[in-house]
């Protein structure tokens, strides 16, 4: 087995892992949901599933963005490559910023800044 070979599995295995985050976070995300429905908690279920979705989505976005690299430094080192791997990159990593806004209600640098909310459950 060669280099190459052993490279696209372990892009394969990120890619596999990436996918399995954002399906298997969603399933957990509803499921919690669920539960919170049956516990009469109406209130907090829907803000409680869009953080636990978004947290899946930017995790798997993270580990597809590690595959990505890893194909573009080991496998096709072509510049069309390299190109077409900082726009993936630049359009997930701004996807990612935005969830992140959207789940924190903040800009990350200035998380410190603002106080944690206060209320029930925190």
């Amino acid at each position: 087995m060669s280099f190459e070979d052993v490279m696209e599995q372990v892009v394969k295995g990120f890619e596999v892992a990436g996918v399995a985050v954002l399906v298997g976070g969603s399933i957990l995300a509803f499921a919690a949901a669920l539960l919170g429905l049956i516990r009469g908690r109406r209130r907090e279920v829907f803000e409680d599933l869009r953080q636990w979705i978004g947290r899946s989505i930017l995790l798997g976005l993270e580990i597809l963005i590690i595959a990505d690299i890893v194909q573009t430094i080991t496998i096709d080192t072509t510049l069309e490559s390299a190109v077409t791997l900082g726009v993936v990159v630049l359009v997930r990593t701004f996807l990612s910023f935005s969830l992140e806004v959207e789940l924190e209600g903040v800009v990350p640098w200035r998380r410190r800044a603002v106080p944690p909310p206060s209320g029930p459950g925190s």
